[in-house]
């Protein structure tokens, strides 16, 4: 059995997390750790609302290039995981939420995560542009390119708004997948992506305030360490207020009819309504919760359900009528 001995660290100034060194045994890499670098739940929220923007296109595709056009955006997905893991590892060590994965538990070295991402997400890009059109291809390899360069390795680490403006990789799928079918990107699939793109904050600040002490031993500048868990929550309450209105846009403008309007009401009032008990929870002065994690869990939870139902409306809107 060959062991690598690899130094993990952010090599940056004083600020930067400390280095140190696992011992890596090729032999224990296994499927399951190739899997996890994908990051699958995260693979099949992305998977979902690009399948959702291929669904509600107008006009036909061929079902076996529909199938490739998700298996493209699925597989980009998984590269910007791996790709991610691979550059967070420093930081993935330190918090209990992600000391496990691959890289930092030692069972997958580093440039074997970054040589998988790198080759997934060419081949993702490159498939898309031969099989279905350079349109969905494009937004494919900016949808990376903004999840790798801006997101990860630019953001993350340098501002609160990491989140803010990174979730605008998060809320391409919709678009390649309406892009795959029509090879443009009109309206709609725009209003999709700001769905998406207001969504993000809440869902993911949601998960901040109860991983607070994760990014704060990590040195990750999110919302609540940089900001304080009161000013987060008040963020959380804001962008779901604004997210309630974008939410109603395709009613709105009349893509989509009662049934998604409807759905988008009921299910953005009870996305205020978890706002709300985030932001009223009971707190010390410092904007600490008196009462545990449960708000916050509960609001991240429900954030998860409340895209998934609202995407889910729409093709059921259309069936409807």
């Amino acid at each position: 059995m060959s062991t690598i001995f690899e130094t993990v660290g952010a090599g940056g100034g004083e600020s930067s997390p400390p280095s140190f060194v696992v011992a890596i045994s090729t032999q224990e890499t296994d499927v399951a750790d190739w899997f996890a670098l994908l990051k699958p739940r995260v693979m099949s929220l992305v998977v979902f609302t690009g399948a959702i923007g291929l669904l509600i296109a107008p006009g036909a595709i061929n079902p076996v290039l529909a199938v490739t056009a998700i298996l493209c955006i699925a597989v980009g997905a998984g590269a910007c995981g791996a790709i991610n893991m691979w550059f967070d590892r420093d930081i993935d060590a330190l918090m209990r939420r992600t000391r496990n994965r691959p890289i930092p538990a030692g069972r997958m070295p580093a440039r074997a995560a970054l040589g998988f991402g790198i080759t997934l997400a060419s081949a993702s890009v490159l498939l898309m542009f031969l099989a279905v059109n350079a349109v969905a291809a494009g937004m494919l390899a900016l949808s990376i390119g903004f999840y790798v360069f801006v997101y990860t390795m630019w953001l993350k680490r340098r501002t609160p708004q990491n989140i803010v403006i990174g979730g605008a990789a998060g809320a391409f799928p919709a678009v390649i997948g309406w892009a795959a079918v029509t090879g443009s990107v009109p309206l709609v699939p725009i209003v999709l992506f700001a769905i998406v793109f207001f969504w993000t904050p809440p869902h993911f600040w949601s998960l901040a305030l109860y991983a607070n002490e994760d990014y704060t031993r990590a040195g990750v500048p999110m919302l609540p360490v940089v900001a304080g868990a009161k000013e987060t929550r008040r963020q959380i309450m804001l962008y779901t207020v604004v997210l309630v209105g974008v939410s109603l846009l395709p009613w709105a403008i009349g893509f989509s009819g009662p049934v998604y309007g409807a759905t988008a009401l009921v299910l953005g009032l009870g996305f205020l309504v978890s706002a709300w008990r985030v932001l009223r929870d009971r707190q010390d002065a410092q904007g600490v919760s008196l009462t545990g994690d449960a708000p916050a869990r509960a609001a991240f939870r429900f954030s998860l359900a409340y895209l998934f139902l609202l995407f889910a409306a729409l093709p059921i809107d259309r069936l409807a009528g």
